[in-house]
Order: structure tokens, then C-alpha cells, then sequence
């Protein structure tokens, strides 16, 4: 044969088997180790930021993710720090990481990477695959917004009212009652699947939440957890892997319920990998990317493009210090569909939930209250404002009975508004939140009536 036809035959070769990435793996060697991180050689020019790649653990691989890319080496952050790691290692290219979620999850526990960590059987996995950084659905392409849904906290459907495909935060500092609330929440009919990310929770709280607070609804549910001793690596892709879970069921028609507590403690673990790659940082040890990765995040839940479901977002969010000024807070609250602040003093006085109903608004409310409902909750803001604003007036003795009839329907009609938006994780959730008011009020005017005409 001739050196011709060698070298042609040759490069057939070569075409064929880069048809076929199976038998073609592209690898690095470490240059440099750090306990977060190591540098990698040999892979600049053929991966793309955000790719993954496997890394020798004990008789194992575990993942990384190219988080930097440089002339000579590749940054890569662990999802589990490797056991045996030691320069000249090999790192080989994994490529993109996807899900192929099935409706068989439901009921299931997973990790971030999609991984059972239950006492179940394998996964099944479904036809399609999901991307698990995708993109929002197309703006003009979105359904939406106007159905009612009823989630059977009183406090919530009456003051703050939501939709399905609304996205709602729950703004509380530690300790308040986030956790329990959407616990409540998780509870809500009308759902056809729901999906619940644990984000940086305690170990210890993972089967309670589980056992307790989900009860009969297990069945309907998947969760994701991302413990807090796990890697930020793990934390910072369980919202993901979570989100397009949900994704997946609202593809298929599904009206879906995503609960991810919390969104802070997926900032805080961005911010460490973000830290690693070498940002700066801008905002109180913040860098730059939190603040687009946090839209893309909540952008992806909301109603899909027409002839599919919803995803109603629940995402609470860690306010630390009780500083609801953080950066954090004000770029959540920014673009989401309402908020619902849960105050320490409230809690204190032992009201649960403990929102602060003057402080807490949903923007979409006026898609589901009707203009009596509407009128009477404007009148009601308005009396409860009355009645805080002059808390300290009357603790210093400062108000006298009869001098200002406004401030006397406020004293006395705004303790048994407060008595009956008190409702705690085992009462039943209210089926009818406007007529247990009507019914308080009520009786509030009857009682008033019946005084007036023994005093006379």
C-alpha cells in the first residue's frame, strides 16, 4: 500500500472513532490541589465553562465542574472532595449534566445529582432529558396568571392570595417559622405534583419534614435534598435539579407546586463557588453573578408556554440579622410575585403563622379577590395600621375609650382578627378563610351590641 493510501486510511480512522465519543475520553492532569478546588492542565481548548468532569475517589469517580477556564488550565470545584487526589492525577471531560426525570419519582427522596438517597429501588428514567441549567420559557409564549388556589391558611388566603403560577416568598429571619409554614403549604389541593428542594437544612429535619409535615401527600411528591454539611457544589445545583423536576411535570400538563426552602442558603453556596473562580466581591461578599443567577433560578418556575401546566414557586428566604435590606432579600423580592414577611415580634406573642400582614402583599390578589372581598381587606389593612401605629400610645395610658371612634373599632374589632387568622401546623386548613372572618366580626358586633344594651 502506498504512503498515501496509509495516511488516508488513517484519517478515516481518526473520522470514525470522533463519531463516537463513547470510545474517545478527553483528559487532563492536575497541576495544583486546594481544598475546594484544583487546577487542571491539557483541558483549555476543548471544554466549555460549566462543563463536568470525573475525578478519582477511593475505588470510584465523583463529579467537578469547570468553573474557570485559562490559556494553560481549567478551574475545577468538587462536588465531593476527592479522597486520594494527588498532582498528575487524571481529570477526563464528562460533558453536560441532564435528568431524565419519570413519573415513577414520585414519592422518591433524591440528591442533587438526581441520585436516590431513600431506601428505594433504582430510578427509572424517562424518555426525554431535561437540562438542568435551562433557560425560562419564552416571555411572549407564557400563559397566564388567573387561577385561584386555595392553600388552606387563612392568614394567607385572605390577605395575600395566590395563583396558580405565581412565585411567592416567604422573608423570615431564623427561628420565625418559614420551615412550618411551608410546611402548611405543601399540604394545599389543588396540585397535581409537587416537588420540594431542602436547601442547607439540618440533617435531623429532613425525615421530620418527610413524615410529618407532608403526611398523606408523599405519595404525590418528589423531594431534593442538599443537606448543610454537604459541598456548596451540592447545595448550588439541588434548586436546579429541583426546578427542572418540576419542569418535567409541568411539560407534561401537571398544575405543579415547587417549594425551595431556602433560596438564601442557595446564594450563599453560589457565592463560595463564584469565590473560587476568582470573582470579586460587590455587595457585602457577594460577587456579581449571584445577582444573575438568582432571576434565571426563579424566572424558570411560573406558568410554561401555552398547552402546558404551571409551576406555583414557594421559595423562602433566610433574612439574616432580621436585615430585610440585604442584597440578597432585595433581589428576590425584586422578581418575584409577592412576598410574605414573617416577624420575630409576632412571633413572640405567640400568633403563627407570624406575618406581618401590613408588610406582606401578593401581586396578583386582584385576580382573585372580588370587589367586596377586595373593599373589605382594604378597610381591614386600614384598621390593623390604626391599631399598631398606636401601640405605644396606648401601652403609656395614652387613649381614652370614646375620644376617637375609629381607633375604638380598631382596639376592639383587631385582637379577634389576629385571634382568628391563628392557625397551627394540625388544625385542618380553613375551606372558607373569608366567612371564619365574617363569623368572628360578626360576633365581635353581636357581643358589642349586647353590652351596649346592658350598660343601658
Amino acid at each position: 500500500m502506498s504512503r498515501t493510501g496509509a495516511l488516508e486510511r488513517l484519517a478515516r480512522v481518526v473520522e470514525d472513532f470522533a463519531r463516537q465519543p463513547d470510545f474517545i475520553s478527553l483528559a487532563g492532569q492536575i497541576t495544583e490541589i486546594s481544598p475546594g478546588f484544583c487546577k487542571v492542565a491539557g483541558l483549555s481548548q476543548a471544554v466549555k465553562l460549566g462543563d463536568y468532569v470525573t475525578l478519582p475517589h477511593e475505588d470510584h469517580l465523583t463529579l467537578g465542574e469547570i468553573l474557570r477556564i485559562d490559556a494553560g488550565s481549567v478551574t475545577v470545584k468538587f462536588f465531593t472532595p476527592p479522597a486520594n487526589l494527588s498532582l498528575g492525577s487524571y481529570v477526563r471531560h464528562f460533558g453536560r449534566l441532564a435528568l431524565r426525570p419519570h413519573i415513577s419519582w414520585k414519592g422518591r427522596v433524591i440528591n442533587a445529582l438526581g441520585q436516590p438517597v431513600d431506601d428505594g429501588a433504582a430510578l427509572l428514567s424517562g424518555p426525554d432529558s431535561f437540562n438542568i441549567n435551562a433557560n425560562p420559557p419564552n416571555a411572549m409564549r407564557r400563559g397566564r396568571v388567573s387561577t385561584k388556589i386555595m392553600t388552606g391558611i387563612r392568614v394567607i388566603d385572605c390577605f395575600t392570595p395566590i395563583c396558580a403560577g405565581q412565585r411567592l416568598g416567604i422573608f423570615a429571619g431564623s427561628g420565625v417559622g418559614k420551615s412550618t409554614v411551608m410546611s402548611m403549604m405543601s399540604r394545599a389541593s389543588g396540585f397535581d405534583s409537587v416537588v420540594i428542594g431542602l436547601i442547607g437544612e439540618r440533617g435531623r429535619e429532613v425525615r421530620e419534614f418527610l413524615e410529618d409535615a407532608l403526611g398523606d401527600n408523599k405519595a404525590n411528591t418528589v423531594c431534593v435534598v442538599a443537606t448543610g454539611d454537604e459541598s456548596p457544589m451540592m447545595r448550588r445545583l439541588a434548586p436546579k435539579t429541583a426546578t427542572t423536576i418540576a419542569e418535567f411535570f409541568r411539560s407534561r400538563g401537571d398544575n405543579v407546586l415547587l417549594i425551595l426552602d431556602s433560596v438564601t442558603r442557595f446564594a450563599h453556596a453560589a457565592r463560595d463557588v463564584a469565590m473560587a473562580a476568582g470573582e470579586p466581591a460587590v455587595a457585602r461578599g457577594y460577587p456579581p453573578s449571584i445577582f444573575s443567577d438568582l432571576p434565571k433560578l426563579l424566572e424558570r418556575s411560573g406558568p410554561g408556554e401555552s398547552g402546558t401546566g404551571t409551576i406555583t414557586g414557594i421559595y423562602s428566604v433566610l433574612i439574616d440579622a432580621d436585615n430585610h435590606n440585604d442584597p440578597i432579600a432585595d433581589a428576590i423580592r425584586g422578581t418575584l410575585d409577592g412576598h410574605i414577611v414573617l416577624d420575630r415580634a409576632i412571633a413572640d406573642q405567640g400568633r403563627y403563622p407570624a406575618m406581618n400582614i401590613l408588610g406582606s402583599i401578593s401581586r396578583l390578589a386582584h385576580h382573585v379577590w372580588s370587589p367586596e372581598e377586595r373593599e373589605l381587606i382594604l378597610k381591614l389593612k386600614a384598621m390593623i395600621a390604626r391599631f399598631e401605629d398606636t401601640r405605644d400610645l396606648r401601652l403609656m395610658g395614652g387613649y381614652q375609650s370614646g375620644m376617637d371612634p375609629e381607633l375604638d373599632r380598631a382596639v376592639e374589632m383587631v385582637p379577634k382578627i389576629y385571634a382568628v387568622m391563628t392557625q397551627s401546623p394540625f388544625s385542618p386548613p380553613s375551606g372558607d378563610p373569608f366567612r371564619d372572618l365574617a363569623d368572628a366580626l360578626r360576633n365581635t358586633r353581636n357581643h358589642a351590641a349586647e353590652a351596649s344594651i346592658a350598660s343601658a
